[in-house]
């Protein structure tokens, strides 16, 4: 036990937790917090830290501890090799998210259990859904997106369950795993070999280089047509031109590396998915703290002088 403590601070077991990886992620709790009407900066501080400093990283730190990829992952081109202690700190992690939420209400630390468990079945061999394509999918998709909004809504505002029965929380929450419906596929673009190595047939590996790049951009262009929808029909109609507008350049980045790729298939590499993750990870959390700071009137009360 004494190796497995010293273990969880070694530097290995903290690039594993790739806390800065949750950059990716922070769209979700922005999209929230924008609409989010019982504004409280104790909650707001406490979901995100919660999330972007325990959760996410107890999720990513598991994953790796089963996957023991030799390989480039998400958020690490050269991934150590884990020890026990990774899968201590994860756990440990992922009580102190809990614990955290308990400050909040039941719910949202219940809420943020459920989270941790699907992350540990994704990954953990005795059931590893990201051996099953569609399934690996649909589940990623769902629980980074729509099932994390609500869990941030509820968190932010110290609602109940009540919020799974509300259309206009529900809506946008389904428009978060859309795009990551979207975007899944190209992260997964790069690891054919590794996933295939570990039996993982993953959804990428599935569809093929092009066909990942296709099924991208025919998912991404719908999540925008409804992105764009529920701006005109929730809110006013210049959020939804300045939200096309916002991804202009993951749009243009996009298919530059298209080209590459349909030239050398060698450049569906690690370092051009992770400036795609961060193009598109900057370009969101942009328009979405300016959607927060406008909506909920901030900026109008600075230029007041407030």
């Amino acid at each position: 036990m004494g190796q497995t403590t010293i273990n969880m601070f070694k530097r290995s077991t903290w690039l594993h937790l790739r806390i800065p990886f949750s950059f990716f992620l922070l769209p979700v709790f922005l999209f929230a917090l924008a609409i989010s009407p019982n504004i409280n900066v104790s909650r707001i501080i406490i979901v995100f830290i919660s999330l972007h400093f325990f959760l996410y990283p107890a999720s990513n730190g598991f994953n790796s501890y089963f996957d023991k990829d030799e390989k480039s992952i998400g958020g690490l081109k050269h991934p150590p090799k884990v020890t026990k202690g990774l899968y201590y700190t994860a756990l440990f992690f992922d009580f102190i998210a809990i614990v955290l939420g308990l400050m909040i209400s039941w719910e949202f630390a219940i809420m943020l259990f459920v989270y941790g468990l699907v992350s540990k079945a994704y990954s953990h061999p005795a059931v590893r859904i990201k051996k099953y394509p569609w399934l690996s999918w649909f589940i990623a998709g769902f629980f980074q997106g729509t099932f994390t909004f609500l869990m941030a809504y509820m968190g932010l505002n110290a609602f109940d369950f009540m919020v799974f029965g509300q259309w206009h929380v529900v809506f946008p929450g389904l428009l978060t795993s859309m795009i990551l419906w979207g975007s899944y596929p190209m992260t997964q673009i790069y690891q054919h070999e590794e996933d295939v190595k570990r039996g993982d047939i993953t959804l990428s590996y599935r569809l093929g280089l092009r066909g990942t790049f296709y099924f991208t951009a025919f998912s991404f262009s719908i999540g925008a047509a409804m992105f764009f929808y529920y701006f005109l029909e929730y809110h006013q109609e210049k959020y939804a031109w300045h939200f096309i507008l916002s991804m202009a350049p993951v749009v243009l980045y996009f298919g530059y590396w298209y080209l590459r790729v349909h030239k050398d298939a060698s450049k569906a590499d690690y370092s051009h998915t992770m400036r795609l993750n961060t193009v598109s990870a900057l370009c969101l959390n942009i328009f979405f703290i300016w959607f927060f700071l406008d909506s909920s009137q901030v900026l109008q009360a600075l230029k007041a002088g407030y």
